[in-house]
């Protein structure tokens, strides 16, 4: 290596979009005023019927790391598939040249050093695989921290993979739950996953917002998808639902999972990976408990 030369890895960045006209411009802007800017971003067009495309045409012509892919799909807002699906054309326009894959919704701000402290997280062990933020909502006036985070997990809507990790837990699988097997598989595969509780994300449309009323069951579909079992599946689907507010969603999680188990569903993993999952789930339980 020369000397006095600091290897800057390279990331890139996906954002699938549909009808995010009223954010698209804030969550671009903030891109650019990173003090380490991406090397490749690609805003998908998911079938929007908004202006979301001609505001981010407007400012590939001011930003020469960014383009914009327009894709095709149905307006349905189902979690996971979707927007993963989204994902994936925009992933399938890149090359392989990037050190760090980035996944992020449309409808976010990002602090101006957040990708710097990303980068220089991945740089200081090479064992961690995924690394982000916590989201914020504004209540009041002010910005609190999101009731879904969870130190544990980073949220679906920032997700930065080293290459390595992103290659080997097979990418992202366009199903509910996507974001939740990632870590799984990525924890199964010895990587760690970290989040930054400084970097404060400021997210502006609540998570689920336009999710249709049949997405409630595929909650439960994704518990049985990650082989958690029946027992993981209750404690977990009480949890989420208590913290969403709205505990008559467990019972719809409950029936979802078993609608998925009547069909028997294909699982996300293998029955291996399944196994870590239940006996790692388990350990967390028990850590909480006692």
């Amino acid at each position: 290596m020369l000397k006095g030369f600091t290897f800057i890895m390279k990331y890139y960045v996906i954002i699938p979009a549909y009808n995010e006209a009223a954010y698209i411009n804030g969550m671009l802007q903030s891109l650019a005023k990173q003090t380490i800017l991406p090397a490749q971003a690609v805003v998908v067009n998911d079938n929007s019927n908004d202006e979301t495309a001609i505001i981010v045409e407007q400012l590939c012509n001011k930003y020469s790391w960014l383009k914009l892919v327009n894709k095709t799909s149905s307006a349905v807002h189902m979690p996971g598939s979707k927007v993963i699906q989204a994902f994936s054309t925009g992933y399938n326009t890149i090359d392989e040249d990037y050190d760090i894959i980035v996944k992020l919704d449309a409808d976010l701000i990002l602090p101006p050093d957040y990708f710097e402290t990303i980068i220089n997280t991945f740089k200081k062990d090479k064992t961690v695989g995924m690394v982000g933020g916590f989201a914020y909502i504004e209540h009041n006036g002010d910005w609190v921290l999101e009731n879904l985070t969870d130190k544990d997990h980073i949220r679906g809507a920032f997700k930065a993979y080293r290459k390595e990790c992103f290659l080997q837990i097979g990418k992202l699988k366009p199903a509910m739950g996507w974001d939740t097997v990632d870590e799984l598989l990525s924890k199964f595969y010895n990587w760690k996953v970290i989040t930054i509780e400084s970097l404060k994300v400021k997210h502006l449309k609540p998570t689920g917002a336009s999710y249709n009323k049949a997405a409630r069951y595929k909650q439960g579909e994704s518990f049985y998808t990650l082989g958690y079992g029946l027992i993981i599946t209750t404690i977990a689907g009480a949890k989420l639902a208590l913290r969403k507010k709205k505990p008559l969603l467990f019972i719809d999680y409950i029936k979802g999972y078993l609608k998925a188990q009547k069909e028997q569903r294909e699982l996300l993993v293998t029955k291996e990976q399944a196994s870590f999952i239940r006996s790692y789930r388990w350990k967390k339980i028990k850590a909480k408990l006692f």
